[in-house]
């Protein structure tokens, strides 16, 4: 599955992420308990939430064991590994485990969340919405495999029905030959380049930064704003 394709040792100093602003909220359940009541909210919270439970017993696709802990913002690192999609795929992860999408450049994330924010409006027939998102640094290195001279590459078709099921083939083989994950020529920004992490352990020093807003007002293409300096 790997012939023909480089693997090569990099350092991404940092490279970007673009999260939901909601996740950066506290439980929406805090103000409605007073302060000798956050036991008891904290138990509720940890029922629910499937990153609580798979830090400590893990989830189908993840093991506990891969997960981070004890590292600034480590959360969001768990969350992007123990979320995915129910019941789909995305590019190089399946529904039952999912990976950290990052980019060289912010540009490259906004296009690829416009990409696929616009596709579920349309599904929905209405583009009427507005999300924020902020910016999670990383930084990323180890051997990945480089499809940036395997531009051909079956994983890399705009069509998810083709792409999808070829990246998860991919993905698989990185797994299982210990590799961190894989560099790809963006399919929605031409000239950008991003990166899955497969492995939790892989994602470093992750800090925050600007927020962007996207609001959609009728039509397919969204106004793209910085909220924060």
């Amino acid at each position: 599955m790997l012939e023909g394709i480089s693997i090569t040792r990099v350092a991404f100093a940092r490279t970007v992420r673009l999260v939901s602003s909601a996740r950066l909220r506290d439980s929406v359940l805090k103000s409605l308990a007073a302060d000798e009541d956050l036991d008891a909210l904290a138990e509720i919270e940890g029922a629910t939430s499937m990153r609580l439970r798979a830090q400590d017993n893990g989830i189908e696709g993840v093991s506990f064991r891969e997960l981070v802990f004890g590292v600034p913002h480590a959360h969001f690192v768990n969350a992007a590994f123990v979320y995915s999609k129910p019941l789909e795929l995305n590019r190089f992860n399946g529904p039952n485990r999912g990976a950290w999408y990052a980019a060289l450049a912010v540009e490259t994330c906004l296009r690829e969340v416009e990409f696929h924010i616009t596709e579920f409006l349309a599904r929905a027939g209405i583009f009427k919405t507005t999300i924020d998102y902020a910016e999670m640094f990383a930084s990323l290195a180890g051997e990945y495999v480089d499809l940036r001279e395997n531009q051909d590459h079956p994983s890399l078709l705009p069509d998810p029905a083709v792409g999808y099921p070829a990246g998860n083939v991919l993905a698989d083989a990185v797994r299982a030959k210990g590799l961190n994950g894989i560099i790809y020529p963006s399919v929605r920004h031409e000239g950008g380049t991003c990166i899955v992490a497969l492995w939790p352990q892989a994602v470093q020093s992750v800090a925050p930064g600007d927020l962007w807003r996207m609001t959609w007002s009728g039509k397919p293409k969204p106004k793209i704003e910085k909220v924060t300096a």
